[in-house]
């Protein structure tokens, strides 16, 4: 295990730089059209339309605390308090100080005041469209998502970013039927913005003017928060990549009837130990689960998975194992899977990604919060944001967003030029480690396919190839090189042959 842990830290520390190369170059052609990635744009429609205290409704000066007192924020901040003494009760013993000289090793618990008190503001950190998710959400056709970095004033000290994100999900469109023009303009619009030599206040100007990708974006259109909370750390260095972090998912919806967010199951997180607890729910979890329409969709990546199976809040886990599949092991029997894929291939289902059980696994476990955001991510998170400051402040990100995000930009180009052009989409979409390779030309010899860094699967002397993952190589000069310690050999990295 610690052989295991080992290697995944270094590589944690190892995709910094190799996102920093994707924002730079390769990766920042991408997001154009698809994602605001831009600090200084950013920072105008953050003193303007798309203020988090103007859309919420506390004023465009709102702290932590003036947006946590609002009557929509009360329950939210109820039940996050919950979740972090949740948290602080299971985790008691490592939280306590330990005697001897092991007071580096406790895990560090969060520091709650900072994100609640008068000086803090939520701070715009990045958009994405994410009009891909329309197989969620037809009838809005999908969401736009404004994610917020809350910023802590200490006095003389420098603003510092705390380790958050606040992600406020927006309906790309408020009309009541995809049959309508709005999936067309909405898509449109935001792929026209790809070709404006601009930046800074000129973009921000131009997005949010009539006929802007940004125009309709009003407190008419919010539908839920997402949080995601670093709630405890291994090291107090923000700094050490190398060291355990755990972060706190939450999700609640806004219900206009009672004017505020309500804590909602997250989407696809499966809750396995209640699931595992009782024998009624489990069984009837694979009978729907195994379904051939529902294994398309998983295969596919576009499942949504009935809420009686959720959970209402998840701890994920970083650095995690390399295996990707630990999340679903236990729910279903190896045997199980197998006769449910050829099941499904009888009635005439044709599989992209799900060709094995470990494939199967790989996938359950792929589709849920933790699992995505465990996989290719910079600690927890997939889009942390630029630090505007641009200094290299305890903790700062210089990167806006991870090798998995990048990875997926084209698929979700795509997605938006169909609905522009009037063409059905295709919403499936690979495992979170590799993209499609149909959709991946343009990524070929790059970190996110085959390049140097790039995920893939190291077939072993004495075994055949996983079909799940038998694409998953190198380029030429690179080779695929286990995880030291890894408990399977479907997990690795593309190295040069001589490293």
């Amino acid at each position: 295990m610690m052989g295991r842990m080992t290697f995944h830290n270094f590589l944690c520390a190892m995709l910094l730089p190799v996102t920093l190369w994707a924002t730079a170059g390769h990766g920042g052609t991408h997001e154009r059209g698809v994602a605001i990635t831009d600090p200084l744009t950013l920072r105008e429609l953050d003193s303007d339309k798309l203020n988090l205290g103007r859309l919420l409704g506390a004023g465009p000066d709102a702290s932590g605390a003036a947006l946590f007192a609002l009557s929509s924020m009360v329950s939210a901040r109820a039940a996050i308090g919950r979740q972090l003494d949740r948290y602080a009760s299971n985790h008691a013993a490592a939280l306590a100080v330990p005697t001897g000289s092991g007071a580096l090793a406790r895990l560090q618990l969060l520091d709650r005041a900072p994100l609640y008190a008068n000086s803090t503001r939520f701070m715009l950190a990045g958009i994405v469209n994410r009009m891909d998710r329309a197989y969620v959400s037809p009838q809005t056709c999908g969401e736009i998502r404004l994610i917020y970095r809350p910023v802590a004033n200490g006095g003389t000290a420098e603003p510092t970013r705390l380790p958050m994100t606040l992600n406020l999900v927006m309906k790309a469109s408020v009309e009541r039927s995809v049959q309508t023009n709005s999936c067309s303009g909405t898509a449109g619009r935001w792929l026209a913005s790809a070709d404006l030599p601009l930046t800074g206040a000129d973009l921000a100007a131009k997005m949010t003017a009539q006929g802007g990708s940004l125009e309709p974006m009003t407190p008419q259109h919010i539908d839920r928060i997402e949080i995601n909370i670093q709630v405890a750390r291994l090291s107090p260095n923000a700094n050490d990549f190398e060291a355990r972090a755990d972060y706190l998912m939450m999700v609640f919806r806004y219900d206009p009837r009672r004017e505020r967010f309500e804590e909602s199951p997250l989407e696809n997180q499966i809750d396995r130990d209640r699931i595992l607890d009782d024998a009624k729910l489990a069984a009837d979890f694979r009978q729907w689960l195994f379904e051939p329409g529902n294994l398309e969709a998983l295969d596919r990546g576009t499942v949504v998975i009935p809420p009686q199976f959720l959970a209402m809040s998840a701890i994920n886990q970083t650095p995690s194992s390399l295996e990707g599949d630990h999340g679903a092991r236990g729910l279903v029997a190896d045997r199980e899977v197998v006769a449910a894929l050829a099941n499904a291939a009888s009635a005439g289902i044709a599989f992209e990604n799900i060709l094995s059980p470990a494939g199967f696994m790989r996938r359950l476990n792929d589709i849920t919060c933790t699992g995505c955001h465990q996989t290719r991510g910079i600690g927890g998170f997939h889009f942390p944001g630029v630090d505007a400051s641009g200094k290299a402040a305890p903790g700062a990100v210089i990167a806006p967003a991870s090798p998995h995000f990048f990875g997926d930009q084209e698929r979700r180009r795509d997605i938006l030029a169909a609905f522009r052009d009037g063409r059905p989409p295709d919403f499936a979409r690979g495992f979170s480690a590799r993209p499609q390779p149909r959709r991946s030309k343009e990524l070929a010899g790059t970190t996110y396919v085959n390049g140097w860094g790039a995920m893939c699967y190291p077939a072993g002397t004495n075994t055949s190839p996983d079909s799940s993952f038998a694409s998953w190589t190198c380029a030429e000069g690179l080779t695929c090189q286990a995880a030291p310690g890894a408990s399977s050999s479907r997990a690795g990295f593309c190295f040069p042959k001589n490293n």
